[in-house]
């Protein structure tokens, strides 16, 4: 089973126990609709990877600590939606959540899905050392001063701060990503830290450009060969390069560079 396929049937599971009976039928369709069927599952796909580069295998804590990450994801973007945001009318080629399913069901139900992801990493004290710090980790990167609550009220200010501070929306779950994948394949995380970072830059500025991930690249550790004058696309080259060079050493290295070059090299354009 692919690392893909792995978190897909694990996010399905935690969102059949969110939503199962006793949950009011609204909600538990717009909790299914913020989180299944659709998506590339970057953040997640990202720490089992770590986890493994570490480790040698993706463990069982890896695996629920990711789930939590794109139930927590998922969250963010119904919220970022918001009329009260963005007031977006479409997410990843659908109705938003507020527009399929109105905008009070679509609060509580990214609210839901945040409760859920502490709750999940929060059952798995048994699988192993170091949850605690998991569970700190992911507040650190969803709440404030840093995370994606902060970076989505940063874009409210007028302040000359506020446009690289937004950056945090995109970079600190790319952070947590690296970090937990470490942390649970039993590394030191704060190495990680930068790596993730890097992740986000690139994927916040292919974003900038109107970007998506789209296939695999053509091969992993293939290094961007478009953009290599000025201009947005040699920006983007060089923030893949700086990400790939970001892999700190440890055994599985080689692999986790061509993982993070696939990914990034798979944005449209690059």
């Amino acid at each position: 089973m692919s690392d893909h396929e792995r978190i897909e049937a694990a996010v399905e599971a935690a969102v059949v126990r969110l939503t199962e009976q006793g949950c009011p039928p609204r909600l538990a369709e717009a909790m299914r609709h913020a989180v299944l069927g659709r998506g590339h599952r970057l953040r997640p796909r990202l720490l089992l990877a770590v986890c493994r580069a570490v480790r040698g295998e993706a463990t069982d804590l890896a695996v629920t600590t990711a789930t939590a990450l794109e139930l927590l994801h998922c969250a963010s973007l119904v919220h970022d939606d918001l009329p009260c945001f963005d007031d977006a009318p479409v997410r990843r080629g659908a109705p938003s959540v507020h527009r399929a399913h109105g905008e009070a069901v679509a609060v509580l139900a990214g609210d839901a899905l945040i409760i859920g992801a502490f709750e999940l990493i929060g059952e798995a004290a048994a699988m192993g050392t170091g949850v605690g710090r998991l569970v700190a980790l992911l507040g650190r990167a969803a709440g404030a001063p840093g995370g994606t609550a902060a970076g989505q009220g940063w874009e409210g200010e007028s302040d000359a701060r506020a446009r690289s501070a937004t950056a945090s929306k995109d970079t600190s779950l790319f952070e947590f990503a690296a970090m937990a994948g470490a942390l649970a394949g039993g590394a030191d995380p704060e190495p990680w830290r930068e790596l993730g970072r890097r992740i986000g830059l690139a994927y916040s500025h292919a974003r900038d450009l109107g970007r998506e991930p789209r296939g695999p690249a053509a091969g992993p550790g293939a290094v961007p060969t478009r953009g290599s004058g000025p201009g947005p696309d040699a920006d983007l080259a060089a923030l893949i390069r700086s990400a790939i060079d970001a892999v700190p050493a440890c055994e599985g290295e080689d692999a986790l560079r061509g993982f993070v070059a696939q990914v990034l090299e798979s944005l449209s354009g690059v």
